[in-house]
């Protein structure tokens, strides 16, 4: 077992370990009831996730000794948004939980999302643990303390910076995952090689069919290493007010990708699809070589993330997705750009004709 320690030294009390293994669950549950954050815990997961670990996740804590229970909330993306938030803190109320209380996470970026954001809020703040069954949760969403929900006018626009008490990552989780979703977790992975790590890049070129295949041996690099790029940049920067913003590679475009389509472009591979669009930017604009962005697009489509966009899609209503993006600051909205790979950078002055050439690119098979 792997355990990567993210410190928040300013404040020692929110620093935590990211721990990374197969089949851990039990001495997660140890090191919870060992650290005693809570008298009671709530275990959060949306239907199919319920489904298919809810019970098995919480005997298995159960035998470390914790008290928990299960609370379950919708599935999908459409259900990151206020009312998940308030039922989930309903049937907190409803079982009586109180400020001795804690929630654990289990599921996908979504799950971690919403019951972190409650976490939040609740009692003015109570403990939260992570227990991520998708890629992108593992190695992105559930490190960091970001959380919150979508409004009709943009995605995460209301939330909360609310660090967990730990990170568990059961690699085995993985093995049920439906194909479409776990390639949509490679974005995450394929981001942090672009704009961190060369090495881990080239891993994913050579690799690629392996990790595909969820070759544990390859996932036990690949899961690690990404997590080790996450919680460095947390550590230097934990309310993204500087060089976090660099973990937005490929998400400003993704997202309005993402909102544009009502949902029907996955996370993943919108994300993939701003990456491209951001690759070409940097070209266009003079910074990256046209070597590098071919790489970039060259492993985005090995990895099967790629899909070009529908006619359905317009332009404009992409781009007007803009106007709501969070990063904006002063009406600008800002891009990370790239000057090779492993070398970003944020830039806001990125006219509207090439942000629209970009979109358009992205149209070809």
């Amino acid at each position: 077992m792997n355990k990567i320690k993210v410190n928040l030294n300013r404040r020692i009390s929110a620093s935590y370990e990211i721990l990374i293994g197969r089949n851990i669950l039990d001495r997660g549950g140890m090191i919870l009831q060992r650290n005693n954050w809570a008298d009671r815990y709530f275990l959060a997961a949306d239907e199919t996730v319920a489904s298919l670990h809810g019970e098995r996740t919480a005997e298995i804590l159960r035998s470390a000794g914790l008290s928990v229970e299960i609370l379950t909330l919708p599935a999908g993306e459409s259900a990151k948004k206020m009312d998940t938030v308030l039922s989930l803190v309903g049937g907190l109320l409803r079982l009586g939980a109180d400020r001795a209380s804690g929630i654990i996470a289990l599921g996908g970026g979504v799950t971690g999302d919403v019951a972190g954001f409650a976490a939040s809020i609740f009692m003015r703040g109570i403990p939260y643990v992570q227990i991520p069954t998708t890629l992108v949760a593992q190695v992105d969403s559930s490190i960091g303390g970001k959380t919150g929900v979508n409004l009709d006018e943009g995605k995460n626009l209301v939330g909360a910076f609310h660090q967990p008490k730990a990170v568990i990552i059961d690699m085995e989780f993985l093995r049920t995952l439906p194909e479409r979703e776990y390639r949509n977790g490679l974005a995450e992975t394929v981001k942090y090689g672009i704009i961190d790590d060369p090495g881990l890049f080239e891993v994913l070129e050579s690799e690629a069919e392996k990790i595909l295949e969820r070759d544990m041996d390859r996932l036990s690099e690949v899961v690690p290493r990404s997590c080790s790029i996450k919680k460095g940049i947390v550590e230097i920067d934990e309310r993204e007010l500087g060089i976090r913003k660099i973990l937005n590679f490929g998400h400003t475009i993704g997202h309005a990708l993402e909102r544009e389509s009502d949902g029907a472009i996955p996370h993943g591979e919108a994300v993939a699809a701003g990456m491209i669009a951001a690759a070409h930017i940097s070209e266009k604009m003079g910074y990256l070589p046209a070597a590098d962005r071919l790489r970039i697009e060259g492993l985005i489509r090995r990895v099967g993330l790629y899909r070009p966009i529908p006619p359905s899609l317009a332009t404009e209503g992409i781009v007007s997705r803009l106007r709501y993006d969070k990063k904006k600051k002063g009406g600008e909205v800002s891009f990370v750009l790239l000057k090779k790979i492993g070398i970003p950078f944020s830039n806001g002055a990125v006219e509207g004709e090439v942000i629209a050439e970009a979109v358009e690119a992205l149209r070809k098979a």
